[in-house]
């Protein structure tokens, strides 16, 4: 396996460099945040060998004496180090375990000669709450799991694409997850479910009262199993409670943003494509990574083929900084519509394949209730690629592939 360098992310890092911003690396944890930072801190060093790094992990036990600080003192432990000549490259890692740590990057943020990166596992960092301090003041880099091309990169599976995109749907992304494989996939799963398990204690029961961790879990195995559909805090209520697991609308809205904030799921809202209008109702949610659906369901992938790959699209468009919304068009969906930073809108349906007729045609459907002139493109692991009048069919390994260059080997 490769060790590499995830080149699209650390040359944003390069960009925000010396800009008056707090760096806020923010993702699931075990996704690679502090990889990424320690690697963003080895390349300032080649360029720069005397550059002064300050470099904060609570988890090593050199760090632990910080623990029981208060802000003020780790403020304070900081400022000791800095050199007053030149810029300082200071980094905290999973900042929001620090007690009242937003006075603590506050008071960093308008320190003289102080370039701050941190990271964080909860979208709290961001949240409302923080908006006086942080708005305007935070550039936010989200981090995902291996994308298809990174995990084909670090795992030399570059030979066979097919097969490794089947494993890749099997097995998921998360780096060590990945590393683990060479000892069977049995040792990945165990290690997903540590890490499912360690985002519940630190990320999610730390700040949210959860009095039914069973009742929890149901509502987790509910998402992951209804991926690519739209769901409702009230609809889940009441499956649940139908099945003898009683439980109210208002408990599962809560647990859902929970599961939010701690970026296992991402919510995605619907669009009105002819009313151009947000839509508040119908929502998906997407899993941060298909390895975590085998490790706590156990289920086969076959008869989610379809879904489980639209899951892999919408990261591969969260990773390409797209806006993404689901589409509405008369009483059809687009299973995607997204806008690029320069605002050009793009309309993309996913199937697993369209090889039989009918099939084809119920993917198409919706396109063809589509008023505007915006690209179409469909998506499929079909080898068969082409034009439906106007409307592009790609393979999903080739367009997935299509960023291959983000990756580089060390």
């Amino acid at each position: 396996m490769q060790k590499i360098l995830r080149k699209t992310l650390l040359d944003k890092l390069f960009v925000l460099k010396d800009k008056n911003f707090i760096k806020v690396v923010t993702g699931v944890r075990r996704a690679g945040k502090s990889t990424l930072l320690l690697q963003f801190q080895e390349l300032l060093k080649e360029r720069n060998p005397n550059v002064s790094l300050i470099s904060i992990n609570m988890d090593l036990p050199e760090f632990r004496f910080l623990a029981d600080k208060n802000w003020k003192e780790i403020y304070d432990y900081i400022r000791s180090l800095l050199l007053e000549s030149e810029t300082n490259y200071v980094f905290i890692d999973e900042v929001q375990n620090i007690l009242e740590f937003e006075k603590l990057l506050e008071g960093l943020y308008v320190t003289p000669n102080i370039d701050l990166y941190v990271t964080g596992s909860n979208a709290y960092l961001l949240s409302s709450e923080l908006a006086t301090i942080l708005t305007g003041r935070a550039f936010e880099i989200n981090v995902l799991p291996f994308s298809f091309a990174e995990y084909s990169e670090f795992t030399g599976k570059t030979a066979n694409p097919d097969r490794a995109f089947a494993d890749y749907m099997r097995t998921g992304g998360f780096p060590e997850s990945v590393g683990f494989l060479e000892s069977g996939e049995s040792y990945a799963y165990e290690y997903l479910k540590t890490v499912f398990q360690n985002i519940y204690e630190n990320d999610i029961q730390k700040r949210h009262k959860i009095y039914y961790e069973t009742s929890y879990n149901e509502v987790v195995n509910f998402l992951i199993d209804s991926i690519g559909s739209s769901v409702s805090a009230r609809n889940i209520a009441r499956v649940l409670t139908a099945s003898g697991k009683k439980i109210d609308n208002k408990t599962v809205s809560k647990y859902i943003d929970t599961l939010v904030e701690s970026y296992l799921f991402y919510k995605v809202n619907r669009y009105d494509i002819k009313g151009k209008q947000h839509l508040a109702t119908r929502e998906k949610y997407y899993l941060v990574d298909l390895g975590l659906r085998y490790a706590l369901l156990g289920k086969e992938l076959t008869a989610d083929a379809g879904h489980l790959l639209e899951n892999v699209i919408f990261l591969e468009l969260l990773r390409r900084n797209y806006q993404i919304w689901i589409g509405k068009t008369d009483n059809l969906e687009v299973d995607f519509v997204v806008r690029n930073k320069d605002g050009y809108t793009q309309y993309i349906q996913v199937a697993y394949t369209v090889k039989e007729k009918k099939t084809l045609e119920r993917e198409l459907a919706p396109f063809n209730k589509i008023p505007d002139f915006n690209e179409r493109l469909l998506i499929t692991t079909d080898y068969e690629i082409g034009n439906h009048n106007g409307l592009k069919q790609i393979n999903a390994i080739d367009w997935l592939l299509d960023n291959k260059k983000i990756t580089k080997k060390i």
